[in-house]
């Protein structure tokens, strides 16, 4: 065979080979996209992550690890975490920027909501007793005013080199009321990096939405549980439809009591600014928002504020809708649904 076909051959061959290599490309990048669901345990409760993609990916190592940074950083169950140091009073603590974030979303959260929202309340919940039967505690004279010096996040302060300084060695923190929204918002970024465009986050019951569900052609749709459910059984109250949005919910179902005096329903609530188990006629508070941080935050503040302060609180918000389950006074429950939220709403057939 001359030279000159010997090089013609080379030459085919490797055109032939680079060709293939770019159909194989092609295929597996702009293939049809398929479901992909993952679960499991995180964070003392279950996650749920499903998307859309062309390739089959493994995320699991990478759930493991997004969970992992937020438990050392703030996990009150983990004896060595920056909070379970900070909270022992150790000084030499530097935060990492999810603490940061969670720390200056609370921040903002507890300012709107006049102090109602408010992550050192723990000391006061511990004390209390609080359980399936209420407040437990008979408070002895004093002795709440004593516990009331370490309630407050405007006791703590973050330094621009990344401590936490507590006005008293006694300030116990915990993100608790937050972190899960902010843990959803953190696998959102990881997908979105990985350049995943429709795909539903569900942790302990907070969720972000982004793009469509393409197996069922529509948009995303979530649930919002009815406070008439009985233990072990799932009864939905109102379906929403979600699209790059993030929603929470917090909800007293199960905590309710009726007065024997007046007959009237309500579920306790600890009062952050004066540290009285109060009533409340709140139920449930699903939030619409641009994030599940803030929407997981803001469910908790309007939990402690009730129906009317929750209310007063909205009116200074933007981009937050709600839909709330209240108790309206003898007559039952009563649904307030905010505009925005009212357009999610999928109508009953």
């Amino acid at each position: 065979m001359s030279s000159t076909m010997k090089d013609y051959w080379k030459f085919y061959k490797l055109s032939l080979f680079t060709s293939l290599l770019f159909i194989f490309a092609c295929a597996k990048t702009f293939g049809p996209e398929k479901e992909q669901t993952y679960t499991g345990e995180a964070l003392g409760t279950s996650y749920q992550v499903k998307f859309f993609h062309s390739e089959k990916l493994d995320i699991t190592p990478s759930l493991d690890s997004i969970f992992e940074v937020i438990n050392t950083s703030m996990s009150t169950y983990q004896s060595d975490s920056d909070i379970s140091r900070i909270n022992s009073g150790d000084t030499t603590v530097f935060i990492d920027e999810h603490f940061r974030k969670v720390f200056l979303a609370s921040k903002k959260i507890y300012e709107e909501s006049g102090g109602m929202f408010d992550p050192t309340v723990g000391k006061l919940v511990n004390a209390y007793g609080f359980g399936p039967e209420g407040p437990q505690k008979v408070f002895k004279d004093g002795e709440l005013d004593s516990l009331m010096l370490y309630v407050g996040f405007d006791k703590l302060r973050l330094t621009d080199e990344g401590r936490i300084i507590k006005d008293h060695p006694e300030v116990f923190i915990d993100f608790n009321a937050i972190a899960k929204g902010y843990a959803v918002d953190e696998i959102a970024r990881y997908l979105d990096n990985k350049n995943i465009e429709n795909y539903l986050i569900e942790v302990g019951g907070e969720l972000v939405a982004k793009g469509y569900n393409i197996s069922r052609d529509q948009m995303w749709v979530v649930g919002i549980d009815s406070p008439e459910q009985v233990d072990g059984e799932r009864k939905l109250q109102a379906a929403v439809k979600l699209e790059n949005r993030a929603m929470a919910s917090s909800g007293n179902y199960r905590k309710f009591r009726t007065d024997p005096e007046t007959g009237q329903s309500y579920v306790h609530t600890i009062n952050p600014l004066t540290g009285v188990a109060q009533k409340n006629d709140l139920l449930s508070a699903s939030v619409l928002a641009e994030n599940c941080t803030l929407a997981d935050g803001y469910a908790t503040a309007f939990m402690a504020l009730g129906y009317d302060g929750s209310l007063e609180m909205l009116k200074s918000l933007s981009n937050v809708d709600v839909y709330f389950i209240y108790i309206d006074g003898n007559e039952g429950v009563g649904i307030y649904t905010s505009p925005g939220f009212e357009e999610n709403l999928l109508e009953e057939e």
